[in-house]
């Protein structure tokens, strides 16, 4: 039983469904195209809650399968979704300064999404609303300008989706589920949402079909216009597309949006990796001190702060792609848990087949190991570190 202070149920369906949406669309629409275009060129097409309490799949997996299972949800999920939110913060960066600031623009951005959680998730809700809208209005001109600016029946026919192997496909699809990784925010929410049974199942499906019939029709569109070597050669593809068509004057107001996107993203990251940290220290898989409720803002402010921190670490020592494979390496485990966890459920708490669950998991350890060789290899390093230390603290707390 949790005794610390509660979070608040403040947001309703809609809410639940922008803060998904707004980490999905800033977490890769502007930032993942590229890495996935360059190891499977066109085919990157191809491979594009139960316990309403903060922690998502970290409360999921403890109630289900066990303690050290929940806890490996739980820091793949923390340490996954802290290189993300570097990841977002260098993407804004590299949008808005010139390339000797982006670290501390990005440092900046942090610190000032970070105040904003810090008053509460109704402000943090709110923002992101006004953030998709911007996000949105200004895909669809990249997509209007993509397909206006040459033959896109004949530029389709040219693309060989196999080109680079299903090596290259499924290595894409790895990257890329760096992306979609973010309607997990909505379940890592679950404690301030109203009737969250009902809402959060509601909210996860709409946002992540929203999600991907965006990315699909941006990824067909920037194809269209660069060529699979061009959106693999280009830092900022969407930009890079409108201006390919002539459309110049919209290189300017892209470059907003894919800065607008990142912050969305970042904002609800913070909000979500806090969340799961919260969780982990109530149940003593993280330091105690990291399991306060502001008394006021009725946010989990230690936790937030300390996330905070280590961002603008990662800021300093690490580079885009970088923090998109180790990102996606922690939170494909952290996944491939949530489908074990939810293969276990009664049959009046299902909703979907098992077989499901089982073509989860296989896909998620899949994905993991076809990951650039840098990102497994750091990433199976953090999980030993994790792993160590929780049976240290295990060990002293059973003395």
């Amino acid at each position: 039983m949790v005794t610390e202070p509660q979070l608040v149920r403040r947001l309703g369906t809609f809410d639940a469904v922008i803060i998904g949406l707004g980490s999905m669309l800033g977490a890769g629409v502007f930032a993942a195209f590229s890495p996935a275009a360059a190891v499977a060129g066109a085919g990157l097409l191809i491979g594009l809650a139960e316990y309403p309490t903060s922690g998502g799949t970290y409360i999921y997996g403890r109630e289900r399968l066990g303690p050290w299972w929940g806890f490996l949800a739980g820091w793949g999920f923390v340490v996954g979704k802290t290189a993300s939110c570097a990841a977002m913060a260098l993407t804004f960066a590299a949008y808005v300064a010139p390339a000797a600031w982006e670290r501390p623009i990005g440092i900046a951005a942090v610190i000032i999404l970070t105040t904003v959680n810090y008053y509460g998730i109704t402000r943090t809700a709110g923002l992101t609303k006004i953030i998709v809208a911007v996000v949105i209005a200004i895909l669809v001109l990249v997509v209007l300008a993509s397909l206006s600016g040459s033959d896109g029946t004949a530029s389709v026919r040219s693309w060989d989706l196999l080109a680079n192997g299903w090596y290259g496909i499924l290595q894409s699809a790895g990257l890329l589920f760096f992306a979609f990784a973010g309607y997990a925010r909505i379940a890592t929410l679950g404690e301030e949402v109203r009737n969250p049974e009902r809402a959060i199942p509601r909210a996860v499906l709409t946002a992540l079909t929203i999600a991907v019939s965006i990315y699909l029709l941006v990824g067909v569109a920037i194809l269209v216009a660069l060529g699979p070597t061009g959106v693999a050669s280009s830092p900022a593809p969407l930009a890079a597309a409108v201006n390919a068509v002539g459309w110049g004057w919209a290189d300017l107001v892209v470059r907003f949006g894919a800065a607008a996107a990142a912050l969305g993203a970042l904002l609800a990251l913070i909000a979500g990796v806090g969340r799961t940290t919260l969780a982990m220290a109530r149940h003593d898989d993280l330091p105690r001190w990291l399991a306060a409720v502001h008394e006021r803002h009725q946010v989990p402010h230690h936790a937030e702060i300390a996330i905070a921190g280590l961002v603008c670490i990662l800021i300093l020592v690490t580079d885009l792609r970088g923090a998109i494979g180790f990102s996606s390496f922690g939170v494909l485990l952290y996944y491939l848990i949530a489908n074990a966890a939810a293969y276990t459920q009664l049959p009046d708490r299902r909703r979907f087949p098992r077989i499901l669950q089982i073509v989860g998991m296989i896909g998620c350890a899949i994905l993991v190991v076809t990951l650039p060789l840098s990102a497994v290899v750091t990433g199976t390093l953090i999980f030993v570190i994790g792993v160590g230390y929780r049976a240290i603290r295990v060990r002293v707390r059973s003395a």
